[in-house]
This record gives structure tokens, sequence and C-alpha cells, in this order.
């Protein structure tokens, strides 16, 4: 087994807790399935949100869909001027015996601009 990071990021229609919670629940079930693991594989996930979100912390989220005991932590990402505004991202570390080749990051929504390259 190897430890990898996975890369992700959605995009809300605003700075509602609703929202972010569906958008953050739908961005980590998403590499979850897509790289078949479990929270077990997880050894941690750092999520940062654009500094116009501050209704919800996305953490919350991955909770609700199990990560009781998986180390989770919420910062803001810098105001970079002409960013895309309000994105959420995640960068979790997993356990797995995946190349890094096979890794599948995801992109959601409009998120999907961040990495035309990879984006699903």
């Amino acid at each position: 087994m190897a430890v990898r990071a996975v890369r992700g990021a959605t995009q809300v229609d605003a700075d509602d807790r609703d929202q972010i919670l569906e958008a953050t629940t739908e961005l980590v079930s998403a590499v979850m399935d897509r790289n078949e693991l479990s929270t077990d594989d997880v050894i941690s996930v750092i999520f940062t949100t654009t500094p116009d979100l501050t209704a919800e912390f996305p953490a919350l989220a991955a909770r609700k869909l199990g990560f009781h005991e998986v180390p989770l932590l919420c910062a803001s990402e810098i105001a970079v001027p002409a960013a895309l505004p309000r994105v959420i991202r995640l960068m979790a570390h997993i356990e797995t015996s995946r190349p890094r080749s096979a890794v599948q990051h995801v992109y959601l929504r409009g998120a999907t601009a961040l990495r035309l390259d990879i984006a699903q």
C-alpha cells in the first residue's frame, strides 16, 4: 500500500449552508466511488473554501457520510483577484495499491474550469 493524495473541487451558487453540504457530499461521494475507497482507506482530508463561503464547514458533510474516525480540517483559500468564486476544494490522503496515474481526481459543477485536463 502507498499513501496517495486525491484532489477534488466543486462550486456552489451561493453562500448557503444547504448548498455547501449538498455539494460537499456529492464531491466526497464521487472521490470515494471513483477511487473505490472506504473510510478505512482515508488517512485525512483537508477542505478549503474560497473566502466568500462561510455558511458552514464542509467537513460536516463528510462526518454525515461516516468519516467519524478520519481527521478532517477546514481552511480558507487565499483571496486571489479574479479567482473562481464559491469553490470548495478537498485533498484527501489515502492508502491505496493504485499507482499515482490511476488515482481519480474529481472536479464537479463549475469547478471543472479549474482542471479542464482531468475534470469529469
